[in-house]
């Protein structure tokens, strides 16, 4: 029986710049490792697979993020992954409490937004896209009270 999201894993191209990213979000570093031995390139299926990660966590919630950036073999770039219509893994949601404050917050620190903030009109859920390093895609969600 699953019992929880224990983690959402990341490639990214640049580990520290990702790190920074997510830091200016709220998120704290939990953990930071070098990953290389049998042990890595049998979990992943990649012979030689060396990489470093970072663990991230929000305070009171479980499922963390984990940034990861491969040396050996190098990672490919999709340059249509971050597009919302593709198949596959899309974005990562993050609930907030003040949707306009949030976005006030991302914008002075110069970060893209895909559009404005809109409502779902079936609950009321505000919502809105930005991207953060490597063109991944996020979203901010505002639940009404």
């Amino acid at each position: 029986m699953l019992s929880k999201i224990d983690h959402i894993n990341i490639v990214v191209s640049d580990l520290e710049t990702t790190r920074r990213f997510f830091l200016q979000l709220g998120f704290s570093v939990e953990d930071t490792a070098r990953l290389e031995g049998e042990w890595i390139s049998k979990i992943v299926g990649i012979e030689g697979a060396i990489a470093d990660y970072i663990s991230l966590s929000l305070p009171n919630n479980p499922t963390r993020i984990e940034l990861i950036q491969y040396h050996s073999p190098d990672s490919g770039i999709d340059q249509d992954m971050h597009k919302p219509n593709q198949i596959g893994f899309r974005h990562i949601a993050f609930q907030v409490d003040c949707i306009e404050e949030e976005v006030e917050k991302l914008t002075r620190l110069g970060i893209k937004m895909v559009g404005s903030i809109q409502a779902y009109p079936k609950t009321g859920k505000k919502l809105v896209y930005f991207y953060g390093p490597d063109n991944i895609l996020l979203e901010y969600a505002q639940y009404p009270e």
